[in-house]
């Protein structure tokens, strides 16, 4: 199974982003793993938040094969405890080619995109910002890879 989490706009902090280069060169050594940017709008001042959100989830939808299993991350997903989200990637892992997770950006997703969406996961009941959150979850998939194979990385206790 091919894992791609898909970013509105770049990180812009450089301590976030060498971590997610750090977890993603570690996931990669699990499963296959690509962080992929969708540019972030031009002349955002001009548009309302509804229109922001349509704009950019045009783009998320163009990036997503009819097969892909979209997992969009939102604070109003299913919380799952790590040892939970190891075992849900394992039972991804068995029927799915390919499995997409997806960080909107500032104002959350189109109504298209959340109906295009199989499901919605959230981190936490507390807010993170879109640039921390995107570390955070690379973390959590790297965590889930060692978990599965049995390996010293997560203590449960």
């Amino acid at each position: 199974m091919k894992v791609e989490l898909i970013l509105v706009g770049k990180t812009t902090s450089k301590i976030f982003s060498e971590g997610i280069d750090l977890y993603s060169a570690r996931i990669n050594h699990y499963m296959p793993f690509a962080v992929t940017v969708i540019p972030e709008l031009k002349n955002t001042k001009s548009l309302s938040e509804s229109q922001q959100k349509a704009a950019e989830g045009e783009l998320l939808l163009k990036r997503w094969q009819a097969d892909d299993w979209v997992v969009l991350l939102d604070e109003d997903g299913k919380e799952l405890r790590s040892l939970e989200f190891a075992s849900w990637m394992e039972r991804k892992r068995q029927v799915l080619r390919r499995l997409v997770f997806v960080i909107g950006g500032p104002y959350g997703f189109s109504s298209a995109v959340e109906q295009r969406a199989n499901e919605k996961l959230s981190l936490s009941k507390m807010t993170f910002s879109h640039q921390m959150v995107r570390l955070i979850f690379t973390e959590q998939l790297y965590r889930a890879c060692t978990i599965l194979k049995g390996e010293p990385y997560h203590h449960e206790g």
